[in-house]
């Protein structure tokens, strides 16, 4: 059963249009017999693809598009999402300050369950073979107050996202509904679609996109349609999550919240903070009758560290929240298409160790909106790849570098032993001890983009 939210938007922007479609543009909103067209069609309802239309929404400039979102869950659901206090979501993301920050713009970040968000100041990366560590902080006059990056749900951004939409409304909805098949349009009573997309729904439903979004993973159907070629391998290795109870509050001693990772051969070990609980990205150990206390009790008992330099002890794992997922790196050959846009996972999947997938899509969405901005206010059509191409050329190259830096780390705090061992822990104590290199770092990180001098 699908249902569909039809809210009020503005004009219909129809530039490089035949005549006759502009003069028969009203029916479209009265009869089910005529195509249904849109400006932007977007498929994926998931933190890149509500920001979009968000973002569209929000714009003056891009208001007046009319713009549609396809989703196979139920989003009603959704958008009424609610969690006990002291319970957390295993899903969860690290959102920069850059990120945190649009979502404010476009108005989305007073929706979000703000007592949920866990906000950190300082990170702690060690290589687990040799010790070697470097310390990332943020001073509390930043004009990111101090912040790293914020911790929260993904279901408490899409949520929230949600209701942003329905706040600012001019988004028609079509959930509960999956993309049967994506074809080129046709010529039909004086209008000529023929090289637009139409998204054939499982509901029946035809949507014709002067520019078709895919926000739809990393087996993206819109990619598929578009002949874009994605490349890539598997790591061969999982992720595994969890929502940990610990020992403390969380603080580090000096008033911060901090996130933690270790790299280890094996594979990183992350301990990322929520409010007064912890979210591991990797391995965990936790009191039970099992004989893993007097475990644990051996290795404290035999290991020396600085109770600074380490994350608090577990003591407990949230119900139902232990959850493992394939890793692997993919980059499609383009981001774009004729009538074609591709954002988040649909353009690119990376290896989690820096936290940074959720934020190059926030990214991709923050050049797309401009990219379609500037070709409403020239009067441009928004789907040609000359009207696309500033987005390609922008969001490729900077997920290339990015994807390549991670996919390099993980390769190199894959060995064990050898030469590179060394090599690597006397890399990690120089940059640490480099604070102008360190801040510009983490300025990258933040997506603040600050010079290195």
């Amino acid at each position: 059963m699908s249902s569909r939210i039809l809210l009020p938007s503005g004009r219909f922007v129809c530039r490089g249009c035949t005549g006759q479609l502009r003069a028969k543009l009203p029916r479209y909103y009265s009869t089910s017999t005529e195509p249904d067209v849109y400006d932007v069609v977007c498929v994926g309802g998931g933190p890149a693809g509500l920001s979009l239309l968000t973002a569209l929404r929000a714009n003056p400039v891009t208001s007046g598009l009319r713009v549609a979102l396809i989703e196979a869950q139920d989003l009603g659901k959704l958008s009424d999402w609610s969690l006990p206090s002291d319970k957390f979501s295993n899903r969860c993301s690290s959102l920069t300050p850059a990120s945190a920050n649009y979502l404010n713009d476009i108005g989305a970040w007073s929706h979000m369950k703000r007592d949920r968000i866990q906000e950190y100041q300082e990170m702690q990366v060690w290589d687990g073979v040799t010790d070697a560590r470097i310390e990332f902080d943020v001073p509390p006059t930043s004009k990111n107050g101090g912040v790293v990056a914020y911790m929260i749900e993904n279901l408490n951004l899409t949520s929230g996202l949600l209701r942003r939409i329905k706040e600012i409304g001019g988004v028609s909805i079509f959930d509960n509904a999956k993309v049967e098949a994506i074809a080129l349009g046709e010529e039909t009573d004086g209008m000529d679609l023929r090289q637009w997309p139409v998204v054939q729904l499982s509901t029946g439903q035809k949507l014709h996109a002067r520019l078709l979004v895919g926000a739809d993973g990393a087996n993206s159907p819109v990619r598929t349609f578009a002949d874009i070629p994605s490349r890539g391998w598997a790591y061969g290795r999982h992720g595994v999550v969890a929502t940990l109870q610990i020992e403390d509050d969380g603080y580090s001693g000096r008033g911060m919240k901090t996130a933690y990772q270790r790299f280890l051969p094996t594979g990183p070990m992350a301990m990322l903070p929520l409010p007064e609980i912890l979210q591991p990205s990797s391995e965990y150990m936790h009191k039970q009758p099992s004989g893993q206390t007097d475990e644990l009790d051996w290795r404290l008992q035999h290991t020396s560290f600085s109770p600074h330099g380490v994350p608090q002890v577990v003591t407990g794992v949230q119900e139902g929240t232990i959850a493992s997922f394939p890793l692997q790196l993919r980059h499609a050959d383009r981001y774009i298409g004729e009538r074609v846009a591709l954002v988040g996972d649909a353009a690119h999947t990376i290896h989690p160790l820096a936290g940074q997938g959720l934020n190059q899509g926030q990214g991709d969405i923050q050049c797309l909106v401009r990219t379609i901005e500037y070709a409403v206010s020239h009067g441009q059509d928004i789907g040609t790849l000359m009207s696309l191409e500033s987005y390609n050329a922008e969001r490729y190259a900077a997920n290339h570098v990015l994807l390549g830096v991670c996919d390099k780390l993980h390769k190199i705090y894959s060995f064990g032993s050898g030469p590179l061992v060394p090599l690597r822990s006397w890399g990690l104590n120089a940059v640490n001890a480099m604070k102008p290199l360190k801040d510009f770092l983490m300025s990258q990180a933040s997506g603040s983009g600050a010079k290195l001098f």
